[in-house]
This record gives C-alpha cells, sequence and structure tokens, in this order.
C-alpha cells in the first residue's frame, strides 16, 4: 500500500485545535481595550507558527493554523459575505454528552442584500499559514455554502431582496466559486469545506426541525449538494477538496445523532469533492455500510479517534475498526484522523494541549501501521 501524495493523507486532522493560554489571555485583553488589534494578530502569528511546528513534528502531512485567528469555525467567515449581518435574535442550540445537556446561545445571521465576495476571506490568515510550513501543506477550513441557510432557512432571508431563492442560491454559489478562485491563486491546493447540516440530516429530529421551519426536510441535503457543486465547478487545477460532516461539537459536547445512511447515496455519489473527513468515533455515527455508496476516485477519512475526551483509544481497536471499514470500501480509499476538531469554537474540548498531541500521534502512527 502507498502513501498518498495529494490531501487527504493518510494520516490526516480536521483542523482546529486548541487555543493556547496565551492566546485566550490575548483575546480576553483586546476585548478589554487594552491591547490593540495589531498586537492580537502579532500572538495569533506566535501560537499559530507554533502549532505548525507541532503538527510537523509529528509527522502530519497537511498543517492547519488550528483557526485561530477565529472565534467559531464558521461564523467568522460567513459574516464577511457581502449582503450577510448578524441579527438581533439569537439561536438556541441544544448540545448534549453524557453529562447532560446545555445551551448555545450564538447571535443568528440575516440575508439583508445580495449576496457577494468583497475581500478574499480568510486569504491573509492563507498566506501567513503557506509562510510557515516547511514539510506540511497549507490546508484553509471554511464553512461550507450549506451553513448559511441551514441555521435560519428561509426565515432569515430577505424576501424583498430574494422573493425567488433560486437567486439567492445562484448568489451565494457564486460567491463561494470566486473565493475558491482567488484562494488558488494564493497557491491553496487543500481546501476543506466543513458541514454540519449534512449529517445533521441524518437525525429525525433535525429534519422535523427543518420541516418546522418550513424547509423540505427530505431533499434539502440534495439542494446543498447542487450548491456545493456550483461553487466548485471551476475550482482550480491542483486544488484537493474534501468535506467535513459533524454532528456538532461544542466543549465536548454534539447535536445530532445517528448514521449517514439518509444521505449516503447523494452524498458520496453526487457530491464533487475528492475526500469526506466522517465522524465513526462511537455509536451514534452509526456503521460503517453506507459507505458502500463511495465511488472509485474518492476517499473517506474515517474519524475513529474522539477530540470529545482525553482517553487515548487502543491500536488495536482502531485497526480492526478500519478493517471492518475496508469490507464497504477498499483499502486503499480509506485514511485516518480524529472524529471533529478540537476546539471548533474558541473554548475547545474538554482535554488538554497533551491528550490533542497525543491522539494526533496516535493517527500517524496507526497510519503508518496499516498503510505503510
Amino acid at each position: 500500500m502507498t502513501d498518498r501524495e495529494s490531501p487527504p493523507f493518510r494520516a490526516d486532522h480536521v483542523g482546529s485545535l486548541l487555543r493556547p493560554p496565551e492566546l485566550l489571555e490575548a483575546r480576553a485583553r483586546f476585548a478589554q481595550g487594552t491591547i490593540s488589534a495589531e498586537e492580537l494578530a502579532s500572538a495569533e502569528d506566535d501560537a499559530i507558527a507554533q502549532a505548525v511546528r507541532m503538527q510537523e513534528e509529528i509527522g502530519l502531512r497537511s498543517a492547519t493554523d488550528g483557526e485561530f485567528r477565529r472565534a467559531s469555525w464558521h461564523m467568522d467567515f460567513i459574516y464577511q459575505l457581502g449582503g450577510v449581518t448578524k441579527s438581533d435574535e439569537h439561536l438556541e442550540v441544544h448540545f448534549k454528552n453524557a453529562e447532560g445537556t446545555i445551551s448555545f446561545t450564538p447571535a443568528a445571521l440575516k440575508v439583508s442584500s445580495k449576496i457577494e465576495l468583497a475581500d478574499t476571506i480568510f486569504g491573509g490568515a492563507f498566506e501567513y499559514l503557506r509562510s510557515k510550513v516547511t514539510t506540511a501543506v497549507p490546508k484553509l477550513t471554511i464553512p461550507s455554502p450549506s451553513m448559511v441557510h441551514y441555521r435560519g432557512g428561509r426565515a432569515a432571508i430577505d424576501e424583498t431582496v430574494y422573493p425567488d431563492m433560486d437567486a439567492f442560491w445562484a448568489d451565494l454559489s457564486a460567491a463561494y466559486a470566486e473565493e475558491v478562485r482567488r484562494l488558488g491563486e494564493l497557491g491553496c491546493t487543500s481546501l476543506q469545506l466543513d458541514d454540519t447540516s449534512l449529517a445533521y440530516l441524518n437525525d429525525p429530529s433535525q429534519r422535523e426541525l427543518v420541516e418546522s421551519m418550513g424547509g423540505d426536510a427530505e431533499h434539502q441535503h440534495l439542494r446543498y449538494i447542487r450548491q456545493i457543486n456550483a461553487a466548485l465547478a471551476g475550482r482550480p487545477a491542483g486544488m484537493s477538496i474534501t468535506t467535513h460532516s459533524c454532528r456538532g461539537n461544542f466543549q465536548s459536547y454534539w447535536v445530532a445523532e445517528g448514521g449517514y445512511d439518509f444521505v449516503a447515496e447523494a452524498l458520496f455519489s453526487e457530491l464533487e469533492v475528492d475526500g469526506y473527513f466522517l465522524e465513526f468515533d462511537d455509536e451514534r455515527s452509526g456503521g460503517f455500510a453506507p459507505l458502500r455508496y463511495l465511488p472509485k476516485g474518492k476517499m473517506v477519512v474515517l474519524g475513529l479517534v474522539t477530540t470529545k475526551s482525553p482517553e487515548l483509544e487502543s491500536k488495536d481497536v482502531l485497526k480492526r475498526r478500519i478493517d471492518e471499514a475496508s469490507k464497504f470500501v477498499p483499502l486503499e480509499q480509506l485514511c485516518l484522523s480524529p472524529q471533529c476538531g478540537f476546539s471548533s469554537t474558541v473554548e475547545g474540548n474538554k482535554l488538554s494541549y497533551d491528550d490533542e498531541v497525543a491522539k494526533l500521534r496516535l493517527v500517524v502512527e496507526v497510519a503508518e501501521e496499516v498503510w505503510g
């Protein structure tokens, strides 16, 4: 079995990393007005440089900036799209784990004018990341177009601006297509579209929520897949595109559950990406059978190592699970990663930096032993 020369790699990771205490302190001081934006950016630069060194020293073939310049994995991007602003209203999202349920109330968004792209979002962040890698491929993570629609649905989109939803989708995909084009010009060869919607819609309770908001829960994933494809239709030559499907990740809590069965056939056969980062760390993610729809030429990155707890997985268990997955997908089309990021929001999951490093190192070691 040979190693891979383009993303996703045999040992890979989703992207976000625990924020160092020094960076959290700098963010707090900036919020208090005791340091400048330039001083905060300098603290971010230092933290990112250290994070890149850590990823390369462990042996990862891809490196991200840990999303250290963001408060959340998606909204820092979405609010920079022309036409999208914060709403005075707040969403209430219920996260769960074995300890119980908590509520997260982020600001909602509204589309109050035509969607467009002005500045290249995260362009400067990517350029800095690219300047710091020495052996790894710099990977940029951004939310998929679906995330602009999923949380608020039709109600978040001003009907006087977009009386026809087809026009909204056309403008959104065009803005994303321009973003992808510009990132290619900056040298981005590994782009990951993070998407909770395509995982959430496997959960019947989430489909009920979509219906209650006036959406078409049975077919919404098909619309999302079409719009992502439209955004990627003109992708630059040489750019690898992956997507990460997550069921929620906030301080080690989650939102949705259920296997990939509901979306699997369309997700794997119709979505025009090179690889899929998928959660498979526990029973709420379902089994591997939906992977049977994966066509030749595409990769699945098995998220078998959890980022939600510090306990380190057994190598033997991970190998057995990879073997189980290979009954549905040839081994050469599989890779290994943690199931999600370690810090989808600035708060981070409930584990330490040393735990994070140990889990990433475990992924590299198991991948070397399985694929050589």
